[in-house]
């Protein structure tokens, strides 16, 4: 029996056609021309829709395509620092994320943050993605978010490499 997309998915907030967009993209995974054009089409149908960025970044990330990953990241950071009107300076922003840090707008800021260092080092900016790590480790006593691992990684001495 099919199911229709709109019980496969019914926790994710869109539309049954951005539904079908995403699940095509998944099913033509293999030609990463065609469903990036499927993603593409849901990221132009939803906007800043938080459910279809997430599924971007993942898409963009497994996709090796960092460039887009890290735009994805970013605009989810943006859209969660606007609606939660969180300080720019990072000496502000870091005592709201610590003790909001289990709400689940913050645990995405938090891994889209964490994301964007991760992608950032990937795409050979080593010292923000340093800061970036270290400044997600600074919250982020668990390493549920894996900037601690990340960090460690990118300020290990050479010779401890062999």
């Amino acid at each position: 029996m099919l199911e229709t997309s709109e019980n496969k998915y019914s926790w994710f907030d869109v539309s049954d056609d951005v539904k079908e967009l995403l699940i095509l993209a998944a099913k033509t995974w293999e030609n990463t021309e065609e469903s990036a054009k499927y993603m593409q089409q849901a990221l132009a149908k939803t906007g800043e829709n938080t459910d279809v960025l997430v599924a971007a970044y993942r898409y963009f990330y497994y996709k090796n395509n960092y460039v887009l990953a890290l735009t994805t990241a970013e605009k989810i950071i943006a859209k969660i620092r606007e609606t939660e009107k969180f300080p720019e300076t990072w000496e502000e922003l870091q005592p709201i994320l610590i003790k909001n840090q289990e709400e689940p707008k913050i645990r995405l800021f938090l891994n889209a943050y964490a994301a964007s260092g991760l992608v950032l080092a990937k795409l050979g900016n080593i010292e923000k993605a340093k800061q970036i790590s270290n400044q997600i480790k600074s919250i982020d006593k668990k390493n549920d978010f894996g900037a601690g691992i990340l960090f460690d990684i990118l300020t290990r001495p050479p010779e401890e490499d062999e």
